[in-house]
């Protein structure tokens, strides 16, 4: 069979991009090679559907014990009871979650994406915002922490079927038990979306949400620096609020509900070869060297804030407590749009993102995401982050000028010869 050069050449061409530039996108890392050598395997030619033990196509005893180690290993993770691996994103596992708990019309409550959430959390143009009764909550004009007054009024006046927490562009920690606390007070269930932090939650380093959280859902890249996917996990199980019965006219524990809403309910076959990664990105979020690593990043972000609130730069609510701050460049008369693409020229790459009461498009925003993950994985302490924000700010503070544009980027390119990435792919 003839190679197929065009594809291995841009393949080629992307290491090298992610090799020689500054990653700074919040939802990005960089897994270990072992997580990219499982993820290339042979699990990717075998149809799989269903579970462990409960396949609907032969030959399945191998992933099998793969779909199962990952299982088993998650769960130690996050002391969990009960995961689900199978979610292609974490877009799937919410949309899973809301075919298991929830009847089409049923109201949810999330973070308004405007103010920091997620678009599986009630946006308008995702199926959560089309197929329910979508309400927000929002943060403080004044703090940019999230308004838990105003969630606790909206709750108790409109009384959803499920509150949402989590977000995509959030730099603080989360108070679940105070959400709880007004979910069971009008007899709502609580979802946590943990796609950003779960990595620092895993090690213990923010607040644990399984205790009052009823389900938790997650990606398995971003913090948990494993691949690309999706996971679904409780600590507790409970019956399911829509009196779902099996066969036997009994009614369906939750954990029952979720593996059904996963399949057949919204996806067929999972990708095997990606669940092996998995198991392999659990394995190793399970060791010592990993809370080393988290513990970092919490370093390396505060850090890179305190950097940033030196020159003059508005962060959302000051600071932050995980990997990520969102910054409003408005008193800089840029806008996100334009730091993006000016950045890019310089190989330090991030994204725009709107920020509280922005009054600029979602294409154009006010402001831009900043993470820590991926240069944490490189090998960056908190002694780096002055040179990082250092060289953002004199991209930022002379957008036009293709001379400083050119300076930069040839300063990222030698900065970043001091963090080799996958030095085994030669």
């Amino acid at each position: 069979m003839q190679k197929d050069t065009l594809v291995f050449d841009l393949l080629k061409k992307e290491l090298e991009r992610q090799r020689n530039g500054i990653e700074l996108i919040a939802s990005e890392n960089f897994t270990s090679y072992q997580v990219m050598q499982a993820m290339g395997t042979v699990p990717t030619n075998k149809y799989a559907e269903g579970y462990p033990g409960k396949r609907y196509y032969g030959g399945c005893e191998v992933v099998d014990e793969i779909e199962t180690l990952a299982i088993e290993r998650l769960k130690k993770v996050f002391n969990a009871s009960w995961a689900n691996v199978q979610p292609h994103a974490g877009a799937q596992a919410n949309v899973a979650v809301f075919l298991a708990c929830l009847k089409p019309g049923d109201k949810i409550l999330g973070l308004d994406l405007s103010m920091g959430g997620h678009l599986t959390h009630g946006s308008p143009a995702n199926f959560s915002g089309k197929n329910y009764q979508a309400l927000s909550y929002g943060v403080s004009k004044e703090t940019g922490l999230v308004d838990y007054d105003q969630l606790e009024s909206i709750a108790r006046k409109e009384k959803p079927k499920m509150i949402i927490c989590g977000a995509s562009a959030y730099s603080r920690d989360w108070d679940y038990k105070r959400i709880r606390a007004v979910a069971d007070e009008i007899g709502a269930l609580v979802m946590a979306d943990i796609a950003h932090p779960a990595g620092l939650i895993a090690k213990g380093l923010l607040n644990d949400p399984f205790d009052h959280c009823h389900i938790v859902t997650s990606t398995t890249h971003k913090t948990l620096r494993g691949p690309r996917g999706g996971i679904i996990m409780l600590r507790h199980d409970f019956d399911n609020p829509l009196g779902i019965k099996d066969p036997k006219g009994n009614i369906r524990s939750m954990s029952s509900c979720l593996d059904l809403a996963v399949f057949p309910g919204m996806q067929g076959g999972p990708l095997e070869h990606v669940i092996a990664a998995k198991a392999v990105a659990f394995g190793e979020i399970l060791t010592d060297e990993f809370k080393a690593y988290g513990e970092q990043i919490i370093k390396n972000a505060q850090a890179m804030a305190a950097s940033f609130v030196k020159r003059g730069y508005n962060l959302i609510s000051n600071g932050t407590d995980n990997h990520l701050m969102l910054i409003d460049l408005r008193n800089k008369n840029i806008t996100g749009k334009k730091a993006q693409e000016t950045l890019d020229k310089a190989h330090i790459t991030l994204n725009k993102n709107a920020v509280p009461f922005d009054d600029k498009s979602p294409f154009v925003t006010s402001g831009i995401r900043v993470g820590v993950p991926a240069i944490t994985t490189r090998g960056m302490n908190e002694g780096h982050m002055e040179t990082v924000v250092s060289m953002i700010d004199k991209v930022l503070m002379d957008t036009d000028n293709e001379a400083t544009i050119t300076t930069v980027k040839n300063d990222v390119y030698a900065f970043m010869k001091q963090f080799p990435l996958y030095p085994e792919l030669g």
